[in-house]
C-alpha cells in the first residue's frame, strides 16, 4: 500500500500520539518520579550513541573549511538568538508568552546532524562540510545553549541560572557524549552497522522526554493554559522565522561568494534546529512544569523545516550537472 503523500513522516505521527497520551492518561505521583529516573538514564544513553556515532575522519574531511563553519555557526548562535528578540513585538501578539519562551529557547539551539547531512546530499552539495558544521554545531551547543539560555531566555521567564545549566549539561550530556566518543574506538563498528537499533533507541528517548514533559505541563493545567488560536499563531510566527532564516542564508552565502555546494550546505545547516538535542537540553535547563511549553514551538518547528527543506533539496537537486561535478548519493532524509 503507498503511504499518502499527506501524511508526516511516522516519527512526527508517534510525536503526536506521545502528546496525545500525555494528555489523557499523564504520569502523576511515584509513577512519574520513576518516569524521570528512566528519562536522566534514556537522555545519559542517547547523547553516549551520539558520542559514539560521531566519525572523526568524517569531520577531519571538512574540517578545513573554516569559513563556511563559522558561518554556519554564527547563523545557528547569532542571527537567530538575534532575530527571536528582535521579532518580539511581531510574535508575541500571536502567542502566549510561554510559547515565546519556547520559540527564544529553538533560536539558541544547534543544528540538525542527519537531517542537514541527508538533505544536503539529496540537493547535491558539499557533503563532507554538512557533517563538519551539524557535528560542530551540536558539540559546541552543548556548552553554548545553556548560556545563551541563561543570557536571553532567563531573562524573560522561567528558567536555570547558566552555571547550574552548564554543570546539568556537563553531567548528564557532556560526559556521555565524552564517553561515547572514547569508547568508539571499541565499539565503532558496531555502532555503524546497527544504525536501525540506534535511530530506534535516539527516537524513543526522544519520545519518553516529551511524555514525561506533557504529563507534567498536563497536570500544571497546559491545555487550560493554551488557547487554540495560540497554536496557529505559533504555526505563523515558526513559519516566519524559518523562511527569514532561509532567505537569509541563501542571500549571505552568495554575496559571500561561496559556491553552489557550499551554499546549500549553509542554508540546509544554519535554519534547521536539533529535535534530538533540544528536547534532552529543555528537560535539563527548565523546570519541570514549563518544559511542556517549551519544547511544543521546537516539535512543531521540527515538522515545518522537515517539509520546506524537502521541497527545497529537491529544487536544488534538479539544477543542471556540471561535467567535473561528482554524483552524491541520494539517502533518505532522516526525521530527528
Amino acid at each position: 500500500m503507498v503511504r499518502p503523500r499527506f501524511l508526516p513522516d511516522n516519527f512526527t505521527l508517534l510525536l503526536v500520539l506521545t502528546v496525545a497520551i500525555a494528555s489523557f492518561l499523564p504520569c502523576k505521583g511515584e509513577v512519574a518520579k520513576g518516569f524521570n529516573v528512566v528519562t536522566t538514564i534514556s537522555i545519559g544513553l542517547l547523547f553516549f550513541f551520539h558520542g559514539a556515532k560521531l566519525s572523526r575522519e568524517a569531520v577531519i574531511e571538512g574540517a578545513m573549511h573554516w569559513r563556511l563553519h563559522l558561518t554556519v555557526l554564527a547563523f545557528s548562535f547569532v542571527l537567530f538568538p538575534v532575530l527571536g528578540l528582535v521579532f518580539k513585538p511581531i510574535f508575541l501578539p500571536l502567542v502566549t508568552p510561554d510559547l515565546y519562551l519556547g520559540i527564544l529557547f529553538l533560536c539558541t539551539l544547534p543544528s540538525t546532524v542527519q537531517s542537514s547531512i541527508a538533505f544536503t546530499s539529496v540537493a547535491r552539495g558539499n557533503v563532507p562540510a554538512a557533517v563538519c558544521s551539524a557535528s560542530a554545531s551540536n558539540l559546541i551547543g552543548i556548552f553554548l545553549t545553556p548560556v545563551l539560555v541563561g543570557l536571553i531566555v532567563v531573562s524573560h521567564g522561567q528558567g536555570q541560572g547558566s552555571f547550574g545549566s552548564i554543570m546539568n549539561i556537563v553531567l548528564q550530556l557532556l560526559l556521555p557524549f565524552v564517553a561515547g566518543q572514547i569508547a568508539r574506538r571499541w565499539i565503532g563498528n558496531w555502532i555503524d552497522s546497527h544504525k536501525v537499533v540506534l535511530k530506534a533507541v535516539d527516537q524513543g528517548s526522544i519520545l519518553l522526554v516529551v511524555y514525561t514533559a506533557f504529563s507534567e505541563a498536563v497536570v500544571q493545567g497546559l491545555w487550560g493554559q493554551l488557547p487554540p488560536i495560540s497554536l496557529i499563531g505559533l504555526s505563523v510566527v515558526l513559519l516566519v522565522l524559518l523562511f527569514t532564516m532561509l532567505g537569509i542564508a541563501t542571500f549571505l552565502s552568495r554575496r559571500f561568494g561561496f559556491s553552489k555546494e557550499d551554499e546549500i550546505t549553509i542554508v540546509f545547516c544554519g535554519s534547521k534546529k536539533s529535535l534530538a538535542s533540544g528536547v534532552p537540553m529543555a528537560n535539563v535547563l527548565f523546570t519541570s512544569h514549563t518544559v511542556g511549553m517549551v519544547v511544543l514551538p521546537l516539535m512543531l518547528f521540527h515538522q515545518i523545516q522537515l517539509m520546506v527543506c524537502a521541497v527545497l533539496a529537491k529544487r536544488y537537486a534538479e539544477r543542471p550537472r556540471k561535467l567535473a561535478e561528482p554524483i552524491i548519493p541520494q539517502n533518505e532524509s532522516s526525521s530527528v
